[in-house]
């Protein structure tokens, strides 16, 4: 019984692998590989609240898809039940400052909720 408990996953644990599931199947259309495999989204943290954190990094500096892959990621962690609200950093993008502060504005993304 002692060796059952310590495998046991936390609340968190389970929402950041349903997460990643879910993130699987959003599709980079231009390599048609899944962004979790492309490693397009990195350090994803979920904290007891049900905040999500991580950085999503373009596979290119100018990667012409960047906004897209950026939206479709947020809507998709989004509609995982449990998420309370997410922080996304972008990195590895020419404009990564600008991407970074639209991705999170709440006000751009409470229209798709309704």
């Amino acid at each position: 019984m002692h060796g059952f408990i310590g495998k046991m996953k936390t609340p968190e644990e389970e929402l950041r692998r349903t997460i990643l599931e879910d993130l699987s199947k959003v599709i980079d259309p231009e390599t048609g590989a899944d962004v979790v495999r492309m490693k397009l989204v990195e350090d994803l943290v979920v904290d007891a609240s049900g905040q999500v954190s991580y950085t999503f990094r373009p596979s290119s500096p100018l990667c012409p898809i960047a906004v897209y892959l950026a939206v479709q990621i947020r809507m998709t962690v989004a509609g995982v039940p449990g998420v309370s609200g997410q922080r996304i950093k972008v990195t590895n993008y020419v404009a990564a400052e600008k991407l970074t502060e639209l991705i999170n504005q709440e006000e751009l993304f409470d229209l798709e909720e309704g």
